[in-house]
């Protein structure tokens, strides 16, 4: 492909650059079709849509904004405040996939108000849902039988002294009526689904998804065309691991200079549980059994204080895991049962269920954020604190100094831009010089620490030594080990888990979970978890892995089944589970799933997780 036509569209060549690069994946001819989705079958090559009008409806806005998320929206209100202090008017749209603001939101979650503080000073004046402060925290190293408790010193990066338990999906839900009420155009049910370039190369906007496109990939009689936004400046906070965020790592190179990110996976269910033993500010976490010291992860346990004697409880686990074999969601349910944990469900009702992947990688794995028309916030990047498991205060003064550099550049009388698309390029260096980068810099070592002979433990003592007494000044900074992509190894090298199977009480199977998830999509629609080659899952994720997305995924979205004549097994796909959580695109070992939007208001429907 020629430098000339990449430059000239590359949105579109991004595209063809995946086609091609896939070739290298044998092709089985008596493979099953997966996969029909436009993005890996062309519709161009699709004669059913010869005479169908592909034209898209346009609007324009100074800046667009991609996720109803904390970094997306204190983006929008910082900049309508800008606007109102400065007697200045700036168009302001945000688009998010889920049907609500909120709705696809989930984290444990214990938030320090750092960020909102300086965003929305009076908050507790406007009744943002901040009701539960911190009490007491427990930390504790579990073993099959006993939990070891550990002092959780003033200063230790888990110490929430000052934090507050919420239920982010709720509290991203405010923060949209604040953003309305300043002037922001929010357009929940709009997933954005393609980057959109100048012909200088410059983002030009995004578009939102087709509607009305049948599962074989043909248009339905309803079928509607997506429409266009164009802006100066777009701002992609799509949340850990994003889409969009991908198509420009790629077309932009932006993850040139940067470790390759890693990731976990955080699955969470919130309980109603016997007043007796709920404690209101309480928040608990431990690390150990039922993981093994060299799989990365542990629990969190929160006693909010909503009027009912309600609990978020949630089980994370490393991607990096080596053993295909790991389930993380039989691994949560399995951790329930523990001695120190089951006494507090004993006698109560879970409500609902959730996974979501988070970022892990820290200061190393940040890739550019700042490109002619475009900027990334947030979680897309990734800021979270690891040591703290927050990133919601950091992902949110991202989001506002964002709001800031933008604001001043196309308020500036002078300006004046080598691109179309407008280049923010300020906006690195003021995060370089926010409290941001001190915080992350201070923790830098703590995920990458964990490879050493001890662990989990290495990684422990760690923490003690050089973020709690030398303040994160060591003069050296880890790497990552790479990929988790590239953690697992073949079966044959790993013993299987026997996993205790569920007691319905306090633990529970995988399908009945996700029930709780309120998770729907229309069901004729093609997969939006989309295979690069239909053959790949099937000749080489189960011949060396046995086929480990259908225990990685939280969801039961995969599945392999006989094929009818008997002889051999199939990957079945059943997209209308899927939670949005985004293992699968991160921990594939072959990296043939693409995860791609769906129609819109597919997805989870969380109620304040």
């Amino acid at each position: 492909m020629k430098m000339a036509s990449i430059l000239k569209n590359p949105a579109r060549s991004a595209y063809k650059l995946l086609r091609v690069s896939s070739r290298w994946l044998s092709s089985d001819a008596a493979t099953p079709k997966i996969t029909t989705h436009y993005t890996i079958v062309p519709r161009e090559n699709d004669s059913r849509w010869t005479e169908v009008d592909m034209e898209r409806y346009a609007d324009e806005a100074d800046v667009v904004i991609v996720g109803g998320g904390p970094a997306g929206l204190s983006a929008a209100i910082r900049l309508k405040q800008l606007c109102e202090e400065k007697g200045a008017d700036l168009r302001v749209c945000l688009v998010e996939k889920a049907s609500e603001i909120g709705g696809h939101t989930l984290s444990g979650a214990c938030i320090e108000p750092h960020a909102l503080d300086e965003l929305i000073p009076d908050w507790k004046e406007k009744g943002a849902p901040l009701h539960t402060p911190v009490k007491e925290d427990m930390f504790g190293i579990l073993t099959e039988k006993r939990r070891i408790p550990v002092p959780m010193l003033p200063g230790l990066p888990m110490n929430n002294h000052g934090n507050y338990i919420v239920r982010l999906g709720n509290f991203v839900n405010w923060l949209g009526e604040q953003a309305e009420a300043l002037g922001v155009e929010i357009y929940p049910g709009y997933p954005a689904s393609e980057v959109l370039f100048h012909e200088d190369g410059s983002v030009k906007g995004v578009a939102t998804t087709d509607v009305g496109i049948a599962k074989d990939g043909s248009p339905k009689a309803t079928f509607e065309r997506g429409m266009e936004l164009h802006s100066k400046v777009t701002v992609f906070g799509e949340g850990c691991h994003g889409h969009l965020a991908k198509q420009l790592y790629s077309t932009l190179n932006l993850r040139e200079n940067c470790q390759p990110q890693t990731y976990a996976i955080g699955i969470k269910e919130v309980w109603e549980i016997d007043p007796k033993n709920h404690f209101p500010g309480r928040v608990e976490h431990t690390v150990g059994w039922p993981l093994n010291r060299h799989t990365y992860g542990g629990s969190f346990l929160y006693h909010l204080d909503e009027g009912s004697p309600l609990i978020a409880l949630g089980f994370v686990v490393g991607l990096d895991y080596s053993n295909p074999y790991l389930s993380p969601f039989k691994e949560f349910q399995r951790f329930k049962h523990h001695p120190s944990v089951q006494p507090t469900l004993e006698g109560g009702k879970r409500i609902s269920y959730g996974a979501r992947a988070l970022n892990e990688g820290g200061l190393q794995c940040i890739p550019k954020l700042a490109f002619p028309g475009g900027l990334l916030i947030g979680c897309s990047p990734g800021f979270m604190n690891v040591p703290k498991i927050k990133g919601t205060h950091t992902a949110m003064k991202s989001g506002m100094i964002a709001a800031e550099s933008i604001f001043e550049k196309l308020t500036n009388e002078n300006l004046s831009s080598d691109t179309q698309g407008i280049f923010v390029d300020d906006y690195e260096s003021r995060l370089r010089d926010s409290w941001i980068w001190k915080e992350l810099h201070q923790v830098r070592n703590v995920r990458p620490s964990f490879h050493n002979p001890l662990g989990i433990y290495g990684t422990i003592a760690y923490t003690g030594m050089f973020v709690y007494l030398l303040r994160g000044k060591e003069p050296w900074t880890l790497k990552h080990k790479g990929r988790d992509a590239d953690s697992l190894k073949p079966a044959s090298e790993c013993k299987p888990i026997d996993y205790p199977k569920p007691d319905n009480n306090i633990s529970f199977d995988l399908l009945s979970s996700v029930a709780l998830s309120g998770t729907n999509h229309e069901h004729d629609q093609p997969a939006h978890l989309t295979l690069r080659d239909d053959s790949v899952p099937v000749n080489r994720n189960l011949a060396i892995y046995d086929g480990p997305e259908q225990r990685f995924c939280p969801a039961g979205v995969y599945e392999y089944v006989p094929l009818e004549s008997g002889e051999g097994q199939r990957l079945q796909i059943n997209a209308q589970n899927c939670v949005h959580c985004k293992t699968c695109d991160i921990k594939d070992p072959s990296q043939n799933i693409n995860w791609v939007v769906p129609e819109a208001g597919g997805g989870p429907a969380y109620s304040g997780m």
